[in-house]
């Protein structure tokens, strides 16, 4: 069940992916071992799988074979809801380290790209070229008001309808109904 599941989001996110005329930006010199660990995701334009979803964690691994083992995980409908976890793999592009494709389930790779990366790795946006789906994240559960305004901002530059970007419910410090322990390395 949980398989047909990622096979009907995968097809879900690649139907969607036409292709506005301008193209999307790109974070400039992205080094993967700075960028992998943890991150927490703020808002969203979420997938149908990440609509309720509270306490959403991102992180990622590098893989002997250069792929990147990531781990998508959050509570559902509540901060005590069940624990939900993804695991797809990213595949780097050999044309630029900020495009992957994301592989919930062989053989569909849905489009990521590292639209924006500030300068100390500590907030980072994922878009789409679609503009249908993206991912304000952070290398901490907050995020303070200017650095919010200035996602905000970036994100419309992109073409994004920041109306529709929702932000994600983060507490911790709480019991969850699962431990959980994402992968942690650089900026934890």
């Amino acid at each position: 069940m949980k398989y047909l599941f990622i096979l009907l989001l995968s097809i879900n996110i690649m139907a969607c992916s036409h292709t506005p005329t301008a193209p999307l930006p790109r974070a400039q010199d992205v080094d993967l071992d700075r960028f992998m660990g943890r991150w927490y995701v703020i808002a969203n334009i979420p997938t149908f799988i990440e609509k309720g979803a509270h306490n959403a964690v991102e992180s990622y691994a590098m893989n002997a074979d250069g792929s990147i083992a990531t781990t998508f995980s959050f509570n559902k409908n509540s901060f005590d809801g069940d624990l939900k976890t993804y695991t797809p793999t990213g595949y780097v592009s050999k044309e630029d380290n900020s495009l992957w494709g994301m592989q919930f389930i062989w053989p569909f790779k849905a489009e990521y790209v590292i639209a924006y990366l500030s300068p100390d790795y500590q907030h980072t946006i994922i878009a789409r070229s679609a503009r249908d789906y993206l991912w304000i994240m952070s290398r901490k559960p907050g995020i303070d008001g200017n650095a919010w305004q200035e996602l905000l901002q970036l994100s419309a530059a992109m073409g994004y309808d920041t109306q529709l970007i929702k932000r994600v419910p983060q507490q911790w410090g709480i019991p969850n109904k699962q431990d959980r322990n994402p992968v942690m390395s650089h900026g934890d």
